[in-house]
């Protein structure tokens, strides 16, 4: 039986190992909040201590399944590996119409991310990319072990000779929620109409921006067909939806797939019905190929405030909170029936500065500070933010000094800059380089643009995440000290200033998954939108002549170490630029009831975290500690937001050929 690793006391070693279009996807965004963090700057201390209606979703039929299997890990060959599984589809009647817990055995996780959208083609939020993890099948799923790419829909895979073909075979026993069987014709459909309508390519499509044409030659035969060699084929985080029921859908930039339920899939579990800032409910897949999960319900409830859910948890009426502020997990650790996760995380917290906002046609639109577009003025304001002390006095030690774009726990593809290159914390040679620049300070100790007026900036701030405002707080002593104002403009809805370049600086993050290729994407020239009023999939608006070729470069490499060095080779040409600064890599903190969940895999399964994995691991193999309710509360109207989990088996599969791994965040994570 998979178990929690045990407790993990604060770390600072780098050993950690992981979904923004029409609606930008940042991690940080995922935070839950909570009161102000207890640290704050020492000067502050003294003063404040801060979703076309879907036409045709069939009605869940009871289908019954004997399904069984060995599970047998080999080497070299893929081979497919799954466990047992019988059990009936979802049905109309299984559906809740409101808030309340129907389900034996729930699994409640509250979140305090919004739902971007319920369609795998415009989600980027980790919170909806975790979703669709769960009810859609990949091509290829993470080994929680050591994330190597293992069988999803697909059970084996093979190149061309020159790499330029790559033909999947598609397993015979997975089969839609409605009763309907998975073929590799929905595959193919899915690519395709990516390839073809740039409304479906909001979210995934640097995937499919390479392929040139995808078939499905018979039932159980996908063939993907490249312009070039791409690397990341063994690792395409993009969910496959059914034919027949999406090929019924209009407009894609604007269909959330969030009216009818439940919900159409193949993967562990069904959605069964969702309320904007309330609730998302799902039922086990009786039919899941790689088995059924133990759970009644698995209920995603949004708390806005963090002490809330960290509240409902002691009250046993959720069974999981994550993103846990350390003042928080601090609280828990002696709490009886608790037990708090302590790992390395998968994501970077940084600070992106608006590099001028502009379109693939040359437009340019937004209200960045034009100072800014000036290196020397980014170079002074990274030398004067002390990382140390962010993850001393923010983090409390439950992070990670940052500077490269990838976190530790990716080693392959993990960078640090060398001394000459680094940008240290260094007040003085941040003065001195604003003095040298002709950004001098006038008698009142303001300093002063090139235009005569005072340097004034904006950072986004999300409201729901308490790091981001005590960053904020150090941001305007440190920047303070060199005559710069800064206004911490934190909104529950960052995504829309952020989409239209309303914005100087903001708190930014991803998930970054075990392939980097989507969260390196996102800074590509191709990632703009196509003109001012338009959505692309880029992160912060970057366009680096020098940056899109070593990005196409790395996509083509099939050796590992070779792309690995081209990835670092990125991470540098980011860094130097200085449109971007990451600060810290966050630990997971994270805490679950003991009497509500019996065993829960983490990935990496040797002390890795639990929410915003790179596939379902968590909530499918979660068991429940007891018979009967798992989380209940108080008053009978709110117990739990369950994620109904289940099968504690041990995943076994062969796994061998390219080292592709991907991204996300997924979203968060995306996600």
């Amino acid at each position: 039986m998979i178990t929690t690793a045990p407790h993990l006391s604060p770390r600072r070693n780098p050993l950690l190992g992981s979904h923004p279009g029409r609606r930008l996807r940042m991690l940080l965004a995922a935070g839950i909040a909570a009161s102000a963090l207890s640290a704050v700057p020492p000067q502050a201390q003294a003063r404040t201590q801060t979703q076309a209606q879907a036409q045709g979703t069939a009605q869940a039929q009871a289908t019954a399944h004997a399904q069984a299997a060995g599970a047998v890990r080999g080497a070299g060959q893929f081979t497919d590996g799954r466990t047992s599984a019988a059990g009936s589809g979802m049905r109309t009647d299984d559906r809740k119409s409101d808030d309340k817990d129907g389900a034996d055995n729930v699994l409640t996780v509250a979140v305090s991310q919004s739902v971007d959208s319920l369609s795998p083609f415009l989600a980027q939020r980790l919170v909806s990319t975790s979703i669709h993890r769960l009810i859609y099948e990949y091509l290829t799923n993470y080994d929680p072990g050591d994330a190597r790419p293992i069988p999803g829909l697909a059970t084996a895979w093979s190149p061309s000779p020159d790499k330029l073909t790559w033909t999947y075979k598609i397993r015979k026993d997975s089969t839609w929620s409605d009763g309907r069987p998975v073929t590799a014709e929905d595959a193919a459909w899915t690519f395709d109409k990516m390839m073809k309508d740039p409304n479906a390519a909001t979210a995934n499509g640097s995937f499919t921006a390479n392929f040139a044409a995808v078939t499905a030659p018979d039932p159980e035969t996908l063939v993907i067909r490249l312009k070039q060699p791409q690397a990341n084929m063994t690792a395409l985080d993009v969910p496959i939806v059914p034919k027949h029921i999406w090929e019924k859908v209009g407009d894609f930039s604007t269909f959330n797939n969030d009216t009818r339920f439940p919900i159409v899939g193949n993967g562990p579990f069904v959605l069964t019905d969702f309320k904007v800032d309330q609730y998302i409910r799902l039922k086990p897949n009786k039919d899941f190929w790689r088995g059924a999960p133990k759970f009644d319900e698995l209920v995603f409830r949004y708390y806005k405030d963090g002490d809330a859910a960290v509240a409902a948890l002691r009250k046993g009426e959720v069974s999981f909170v994550p993103n846990l502020t350390p003042a928080q997990a601090a609280s828990l650790e002696n709490a009886e029936n608790i037990k708090v996760n302590d790992a390395p995380g998968r994501r970077f917290f940084a600070l992106a500065t608006n590099p001028g906002a502009r379109a693939k046609n040359g437009g340019r639109f937004g209200s960045g500070h034009p100072a800014l577009l000036d290196p020397v003025v980014r170079k002074a304001l990274f030398h004067a933010v002390d990382r140390r002390a962010i993850v001393d006095k923010v983090f409390q030690g439950h992070a990670v000094e940052g500077e490269g774009y990838i976190p530790p726990r990716f080693a392959p593809y993990f960078w640090k800059p060398g001394a000459s290159q680094r940008i240290a914390h260094d007040p003085a040679k941040a003065a001195a380089l604003l003095d040298g620049a002709g950004y001098r300070k006038n008698a009142d100790g303001k300093r002063m643009g090139k235009d005569g007026r005072p340097l004034d900036f904006r950072i986004l701030c999300h409201a729901t995440d308490p790091h981001d405002k005590a960053v904020g707080k150090y941001l305007q002593e440190w920047w303070g000290d060199l005559g710069i104002g800064l206004k911490v403009d934190c909104l529950d809805n960052v995504s829309d200033p952020w989409l239209k370049g309303d914005y100087d600086l903001a708190f930014d993050g991803w998930s970054v998954n075990p392939d980097p290729d989507f969260v390196l994407s996102i800074h590509t020239c191709s990632a703009l939108p196509a003109t001012p009023s338009g959505t692309g999939a880029t992160d912060n608006f970057i366009c680096d002549k020098r940056f899109d070729q070593l990005y196409a470069q790395q996509a083509g490499e099939y050796d590992a170490a070779r792309r690995g060095d081209l990835v670092r080779q990125m991470q540098s040409r980011l860094y130097d630029t200085g449109f971007m600064n990451v600060m810290v890599y966050p630990n997971a903190l994270e805490a679950y009831r003991t009497d509500q969940i019996k065993s829960i895999t983490t990935m990496p399964e040797a002390g890795g975290n639990l929410y915003g994995q790179d596939g379902y691991w968590s909530w499918w193999s979660a068991e429940p500690a007891t018979a009967g309710r798992a989380a209940s509360g108080g008053g009978g109207s709110s117990a739990a937001v369950a994620i109904g989990i289940g099968i504690s088996v041990v995943l076994v599969i062969a796994v061998g050929i390219l080292t592709g791994r991907r991204r996300r965040a997924t979203a968060d994570d995306r996600e």
